[in-house]
């Protein structure tokens, strides 16, 4: 089949499968995930591998979408409001995932597995482990969230959450991969130079976002008869423009779609009508693209031999996504709604954290584990791809915001 045809396939099925959905009363992106499950290599083998690498500029095309919309939804006056908490739940949940993946993880591997009988080499991988718990993936929520037009305080926190999450995540892999190596025996650690390249790809990668943003503010302030085809034209070049420079120059390119994202939704006299424009003509398209592609990429044989694992990886994240949230939101005083519904949004997980764990398995000093940590994380991705969706829109109509 070439690669032309398979798209069709993928897109085809995948919109019927959405349509099924739907008419049983789930998220249509459920369907999508499970058109790209379905035509996975390792499931029927009806696409092959070779046609699943050359979809991946179709995948990062909808990433980038998906993360500017993401960075749509931190306008200045909701942050004003809402900034202090949002941060707050934030670090809250992020750590108390953290802290709950590593402790399950540690005391499983430790007085339940024989695998590994050196306490040096379980602290590592519960380590590993515990840093890619923290980041959601938010594409599930602002998916659900558009498709039932859901509006709220829940809806909100949860899409502010996740954008920020992100970026603790990232933080907290790279400590905890700087780190990790001394339990498997190289003590010279470099964590200084670690935190500093870190530091540079998160700051660049903002500031690019951020100047794309405001050459998209000085455009539209010049041109001010843009027709909606052409501000559609425009919009798409930016976002691919900022997150390719960012990709080019080696930083976290997510974030500079998400900071011209921000940049617009602040300053962008056309704001509004920007992101109306994508939610009513392009978002259902880079859903059905970005989700079925997500099944596609899935590589579902790697997950063999972790299932335990990835149970307690998955149960141990839940406790610490809503622990969090209960604990911070009751020190906070919050609204009683997102202290009860907001971590519901926070349990889908892919793209980000399968990159990151990829990075890991090509580390020569991950060697020796690299291969469970990433089988656990695609495993523990593929049942939150399926159950994300369901459980955001069970809570947001829990929530009374659908």
């Amino acid at each position: 089949m070439n690669v032309i045809l398979s798209i069709g396939v993928l897109v085809f099925t995948a919109f019927v499968l959405g349509e099924l959905a739907e008419k049983i009363k789930l998220p249509k992106i459920s369907g999508y995930i499970l058109a790209g499950i379905l035509l996975n290599p390792d499931v029927t083998g009806i696409m092959n591998n070779e046609f699943v690498v050359h979809t991946d500029p179709l995948l990062t095309i909808a990433l980038s979408f998906i993360t500017f919309s993401i960075g749509g939804s931190l306008s200045a006056s909701n942050l004003k409001a809402t900034g202090k908490t949002v941060l707050w739940l934030t670090l809250s949940e992020s750590i108390f995932a953290f802290l709950s993946v590593f402790v399950f993880m540690a005391l499983w591997l430790y007085f339940f597995s024989n695998v590994y009988s050196s306490i040096y080499i379980i602290i590592a991988i519960s380590l590993l482990l515990a840093s890619l718990a923290a980041p959601t993936d938010p594409s599930a929520t602002l998916a659900v969230i558009h498709e039932y037009k859901a509006k709220g305080p829940v809806s909100s926190a949860m899409l502010q959450i996740a954008a920020f999450d992100d970026i603790v995540g990232i933080i907290i892999y790279t400590l905890v991969a700087a780190f990790a190596p001394f339990f498997l025996g190289n003590h010279d650690i470099q964590l200084g130079t670690k935190l500093a390249d870190m530091g540079m790809d998160i700051l660049f990668a903002l500031l690019i976002g951020a100047a794309i943003g405001l050459l998209f503010y000085f455009i539209v302030k010049m041109v001010k008869k843009e027709t909606e085809g052409s501000l559609i034209v425009l919009t798409f070049g930016l976002i691919l423009f900022a997150y390719g420079i960012s990709d080019y120059f080696g930083f976290e390119s997510l974030l500079a779609s998400m900071a011209l994202g921000a940049v617009v939704t602040n300053f962008n006299p056309m704001a509004d009508k920007i992101f109306k424009l994508i939610e009513r003509y392009t978002d259902e398209l880079i859903f059905v693209i970005f989700f079925s592609l997500s099944g596609l990429h899935l590589q579902l044989s790697s997950v063999a031999g972790s299932v335990l694992l990835i149970a307690i990886y998955i149960v141990a994240r839940a406790i610490g996504k809503y622990g969090g949230i209960f604990v911070s939101s009751s020190i906070l005083n919050t609204d009683p709604k997102i202290k009860k519904f907001a971590a519901g949004g926070l349990i889908p997980q892919g793209g980000i954290v399968i990159g990151l764990s990829i990075l890991l398995t090509k580390d020569p000093e991950y060697v020796s584990i690299g291969s469970l940590i990433i089988g656990v994380v695609i495993g523990a991705a593929l049942i939150h791809e399926i159950s994300g969706p369901l459980i955001s829109r069970l809570t947001l109509k829990k929530a009374e915001e659908i």
